[in-house]
């Protein structure tokens, strides 16, 4: 096979959809939102600058359901009481060059930002950084209609497509974890049940969204916490996902949870999951993405010409050069500059990324790296004045 054959051979999913070649945007918490859940100008320009460096297909990060469980104040919420114009403003500019735009369905449960939501889980948590409440049984057979509606309105404003979020501590993953999910009913004790929610979700979406629109999964390979989701689990989930209607299972593993370690802690310098990634290949047929850890084209073109996965997903990689596509394309930048942090303060080097998004969607991005410590402070303050923005719009605090 010519090189760059592989990387650049697009792929027709399931539903019919083609993706123009390999290589997607994983999802990121851009934090863009302008506190009453709706998009922004930078955060179109940062979608559409991602468009026009040649991504196949970019993933916004975490977009919420309701307003009541959100991961950050900065999250997008599409519901019946949102702006739609709005949200066909981010569809049109981040599907130019061919781009399919996708919004990943989140809702963050035990992880919900405390300041506008009071957290719920599969069960209750009373843990050092983390107290939450179970859901309801009842609150447990309203969700898979909740993820369904945003993706029948995300469908209605021009996005491409959707991808449920079970992955990185989140409340689908939450449910897969027996470390977390410690319920005695039909949703709790084996993976069959644990990971019930997260079929009915995909169920339950398809039939809002149709045969023809792309509904992807992001699933942990592992959450890297003992006693939690672990890696034969995570292939039973594989397989129930291989005789589903999802178009794509995009692999990643770690979680948010305090304490726990980062995907990278001790992954090496390659992809992270690449050899889950072999593992689930041989579960199921559906298309892999797999995110975490990619830093070169080599390494790119290799788990696709191995035929592990059929998508690499990048992220910080992105960030500092969000044209990479073309350049790859074009034989040059085959391996990114990525910044080296020294003594990086706990949260310093997410924050740096999160702001370098906000310098791209207003085009003022520079090769200085700054420092992490400006960096935190900039991304907290953010932080502050949209949670002010989202109580004011959204009322109090719901759960």
């Amino acid at each position: 096979m010519q090189q760059h054959e592989a990387l650049f051979k697009p792929l027709k999913l399931p539903c019919g959809v083609i993706l123009k070649n390999r290589i997607g945007k994983s999802a990121m918490s851009d934090s863009l939102g302008d506190g009453t859940g709706h998009p922004t100008n930078e955060q179109n320009r940062l979608y559409q600058r991602w468009a026009t460096g040649g991504v196949a297909v970019s993933i916004i990060g975490e977009v919420q359901a309701t307003s009541n469980y959100a991961e950050k104040p900065g999250n997008l919420v599409l519901n019946a009481a949102s702006d739609l114009a709005k949200f066909r403003k981010l569809a049109e500019h981040g599907g130019e060059n061919d781009m399919q735009l996708w919004l990943q369905l989140g809702h963050a449960g035990a992880l919900s930002y405390v300041p506008t939501s009071k957290p719920k889980g599969p069960s209750d948590l009373d843990l050092p950084g983390l107290h939450c409440v179970a859901l309801s049984l009842d609150e447990i057979h309203q969700l898979p209609s909740e993820f369904a509606n945003t993706a029948k309105l995300a469908q209605q404003a021009g996005f491409g497509g959707v991808q449920i979020h079970a992955a990185h501590g989140f409340l689908l993953s939450q449910f897969l974890s027996p470390l977390f999910n410690k319920r005695s009913d039909e949703y709790g004790g084996t993976i069959a049940n644990r990971m019930r929610l997260l079929i009915e979700t995909i169920a339950q979406t398809r039939a809002a969204v149709g045969p023809h629109f792309p509904i992807a999964v992001k699933l942990n390979s592992s959450d890297q916490l003992e006693g939690g989701f672990e890696e034969e689990d995570a292939l039973k989930v594989v397989a129930a996902l291989d005789t589903s209607s999802v178009d794509l299972i995009d692999i990643s593993g770690g979680t948010y949870f305090p304490g726990a370690k980062l995907a990278s802690d001790g992954a090496g310098r390659g992809p992270y999951f690449i050899e889950f990634a072999k593992r689930a290949r041989k579960m199921t047929t559906k298309p892999l993405m797999l995110t975490g850890g990619f830093k070169t084209q080599m390494q790119a073109e290799d788990a696709i010409e191995s035929g592990a996965v059929d998508v690499v997903g990048l992220a910080r990689a992105l960030t500092l050069v969000p044209s990479l596509p073309n350049l790859w394309m074009s034989e040059q930048m085959p391996e990114p500059q990525f910044p080296r942090f020294s003594d990086a303060p706990e949260g310093g080097i997410t924050a740096w990324y999160t702001m370098r998004l906000t310098e791209i969607g207003f085009d003022e991005e520079t090769s200085k790296v700054g420092d992490l410590g400006q960096a935190i402070m900039a991304y907290e303050a953010r932080d502050r004045t949209r949670t002010k923005i989202w109580l004011r719009h959204f009322g109090k605090k719901i759960g």
